[in-house]
């Protein structure tokens, strides 16, 4: 494998609708991530990479209705989006979004009692720049992808695919270990944060499923092994091509007795007072 191979960004339209798609998917597990967090009620909290502001507003529904939650996004099309199902939800008061970059944040200093941040800044080695805007005792909470299986009866398909450049992605086969996303904690300790804590969540799938279930889960398989062509052998990828083709009549969300699971990641820490 080599970590120069480049994969071609979904257009807007397609990312937004794949985030529509999967809400419902990820929506009790988010729930039970949150719930575990137990954010001080009224706080102020700022949610990085908040896409089309789904996690934003469970968010806000955590403080209660004197917190308050800030979405930021580097791309325009998501805040606009947000915006309107947070006015269309009735939580226009409580929350706020934003167009913004995370390696430049445009607050400041101690502006929010914690920050939140799913499937963005879990991925990049956290910075200074985001402990800037954190108060003295307020936490860091940072949430990502961490494993799946969703190939029943195919695990050496599967195992082939984790391994790909896609399926290790954002790490490379170049990368340095301590740079992976599960090394989080110690990035943490080398910023300054203290009380470290991680836990793991699992989401479980079975049969039947829901129209929206079932979605979700397509929308996952189109999106996980971007860019595999090249790294599979012949009969792994027409094999890999027939199961997660939703027109083929071997689909693998077809099963009558389908089973998978994913699971999230989460790293804390807090700011020293």
């Amino acid at each position: 494998m080599s970590d120069e191979i480049e994969y071609e960004e979904p257009d807007i339209d397609t990312y937004l609708r794949y985030l529509k798609e999967t809400d419902p998917l990820r929506e009790q597990l988010n729930l039970e991530i949150i719930e575990w967090l137990e954010l001080p009620q009224a706080s102020n909290g700022l949610d990085i990479g908040c896409g089309g502001g789904t996690q934003a507003l469970m968010l806000a529904d955590a403080v209660g209705p004197n917190g308050h939650v800030t979405g930021l996004d580097i791309r325009p099309e998501f805040i606009k989006y947000a915006k309107t199902v947070a006015q269309e939800k009735g939580l226009s008061e409580r929350t706020s979004f934003r167009e913004g970059d995370f390696n430049r944040l445009p607050f400041d200093n101690n502006a929010f009692d914690w920050v939140w941040s799913s499937d963005c800044i879990g991925y990049e080695p956290p910075t200074q720049e985001i402990v800037r805007v954190i108060k003295p005792g307020g936490s860091l909470n940072l949430s990502l992808w961490s494993s799946e299986q969703l190939l029943p009866g195919y695990p050496i398909l599967e195992a082939h695919l984790k391994a790909t450049s896609g399926g290790i992605a954002p790490f490379t086969d170049r990368s340095k270990p301590q740079s992976h996303p599960f090394r989080t904690l110690a990035k943490f300790k080398a910023l300054g944060l203290t009380a470290l804590k991680a836990a793991t969540f699992i989401n479980t799938v079975h049969a039947p499923l829901r129209a929206v279930i079932r979605q979700g889960i397509t929308d996952i398989l189109e999106m996980r092994w971007p860019g595999v062509e090249g790294e599979l052998s012949k009969d792994d990828l027409d094999l890999y091509k027939r199961i997660t083709d939703p027109n083929s009549p071997d689909f693998i969300l077809n099963l009558p007795d389908y089973y998978g699971f994913f699971t999230y990641s989460v790293f804390r820490g807090w700011v020293p007072k």
